[in-house]
């Protein structure tokens, strides 16, 4: 029976910097080799176009090819050293809304060296959000600070993603990381989100680490794990401690997935100082390029590709950073390896397993549920000081702002990084010349009973306005606020410690 013409696809590509060009060249002709029904259309991006005076590394026409195509193959670019020049990297993806970096993670004992031979996971890192918004500020001369920003559509997005990649291909167990015992609204929203989500997918098992044994349990125990999803950050650290223990950085492919658009990309940086020197492993752009061939519809040729790849680890041609006495029969450079690679297309491997995808594999598409308009009570305000007084002591604060209050509020309390030091602080405390200083309704009361708890009553924004010129015309450094609410009858902000 005739297969069905497969479509010709144009997909952006970019050679990048320092080994991009060389593993950009092998991966393409491998491609084509294979019978990859791609056009191609290059845009420059990287070093050449930061000096140009462009901060992004990218220049405003090279959008166009990227919106028109909505496909993106992308070998590893330089950033210059030096303040002012943004991550391109971040660039695209926030631009683009590609929520989902996926990062699947595999040993390939005995030919490239892993201490754990049956290690197979994929990483699903949210990719918008989190620490890299990278909205920062020095707000004194002592403290700066980076916001963390996680959205509910954010989060649904990415674990959404996670579950129906699990079910796509054949995977059984989806794990949550995050570190929500410490932040209980940003991390909570995302563990909150994992777990609602979980509940449509009894199919699927669910379960949760905190990050930080999460990560420990990858670096010694990766065959418990199948699917990882996490926040932004954490999914960076652990997607490389997984890619080292399975053997090689160098092997590794990720797609970048949003809504209608794409990008793929090898996890390794640019390695200038193997540049033009014919030694680079091109595997981990040859495996987001395989990616990139199952997003487009064309899965037969990325199985294709990927046994051949694997015929060639287990006969043993290997490039210099994968070579080893054992197995290695012949050590070669990047346009060998993918000399070699186009020989054996056909071919399966022996002893790692084969690839084998479905006829009918198709991109995810992800519907998110609509919000419901949520209901908010304006309950008080954290007001952050710059403040050094004579002795930094913060009963002379809280003394002073107490006479300042007015217009219904009282202070509640004053911390220092976190930690609460007025009203009865501990001297041993260590205090920087930045301070927040929560201010609530004096109508607030104490519900008595097993479980005491605050019932706070709204204030009017005016107070807040009010408050901000008292304390401005008492000589008062006022360097941010933040307004606490209610939401839905929820308290919608962290207690402060010892609050």
């Amino acid at each position: 029976m005739l297969q069905p013409a497969i479509a010709q696809s144009t997909v952006t590509i970019a050679y990048g910097d320092g080994i991009g060009r060389e593993i950009m060249e092998a991966t393409l002709s491998i491609l084509q080799a294979a019978g990859a029904a791609i056009d191609y259309e290059s845009i420059e991006i990287g070093e050449a176009v930061y000096r140009q005076g462009h901060k992004s590394g990218i220049a405003p026409e090279a959008w166009e090819s990227l919106r028109r195509n909505r496909v993106f193959l992308k070998a590893p670019i330089t950033t210059p050293q030096g303040g002012g020049y943004k991550s391109l990297n971040v660039t695209i993806r926030k631009t683009l809304g590609l929520f989902a970096n996926v990062r699947p993670c595999k040993a390939y004992t005995p030919y490239v060296k892993s201490n754990f031979p049956n290690m197979d996971l994929v990483i699903v890192r949210e990719n918008e959000e989190d620490l890299y918004a990278g909205i920062e500020h020095q707000q004194t001369a002592e403290v700066v600070q980076c916001l963390k920003l996680v959205s509910r559509p954010g989060c649904e997005k990415v674990i959404r993603y996670a579950f129906e990649y699990a079910r796509a291909y054949g995977r059984q167990r989806v794990t949550c990381m995050s570190k929500d015992n410490i932040m209980k609204h940003t991390d909570g929203l995302f563990h909150q989100v994992f777990d609602e989500i979980a509940a449509e997918y009894p199919d699927i098992q669910r379960d949760h680490y905190i990050i930080d044994i999460g990560a420990a349990r990858l670096a010694a125990r990766p065959e418990q794990f199948d699917v990882i999803v996490t926040l932004n950050l954490y999914g960076d650290i652990i997607s490389d401690i997984t890619a080292e223990v399975a053997g090689s950085v160098g092997l590794g492919g990720s797609a970048n997935i949003g809504d209608g658009f794409a990008m793929f990309e090898a996890i390794h940086g640019s390695a200038p100082d193997i540049a033009g020197k014919d030694i680079a492993n091109p595997s981990g752009l040859l495996n987001a390029a395989c990616m990139m061939l199952v997003h487009i519809g064309q899965p037969q040729v990325a199985e294709k590709i990927q046994n051949a790849w694997l015929k060639t680890l287990e006969d043993g041609i290997h490039t210099a950073d994968i070579y080893s006495e054992a197995f290695t029969t012949r050590r070669v450079g990047t346009q060998a390896f993918a000399k070699a690679i186009i020989e054996r297309l056909g071919q399966r491997p022996e002893r790692l397993s084969a690839v084998q995808f479905g006829e009918e594999q198709k991109p995810i598409e992800i519907v998110l549920k609509p919000i419901p308009k949520a209901t908010k009570k304006l309950v008080g305000v954290d007001i952050f000081l710059d403040w050094t007084g004579q002795r930094r002591d913060p009963n002379e604060l809280g003394t002073l702002l107490e006479t300042l209050a007015g217009d219904g509020l009282q202070l509640k309390m004053i911390t220092n990084r976190g930690v609460k030091v007025y009203p009865e602080g501990l001297p041993e405390t260590f205090c920087t010349d930045h301070w927040r200083c929560r201010f609530v309704s004096k109508a607030s009361q104490l519900t008595q009973g097993h479980d005491a708890m605050t019932t706070v009553a709204s204030i009017p924004y005016q107070s807040i306005t009010s408050l901000l010129n008292r304390l401005t015309e008492a000589g008062l450094d006022c360097i941010k606020t933040e307004n606490l609410y209610e939401i839905n009858g929820v308290r919608a902000y962290s207690l402060g410690q010892g609050e």
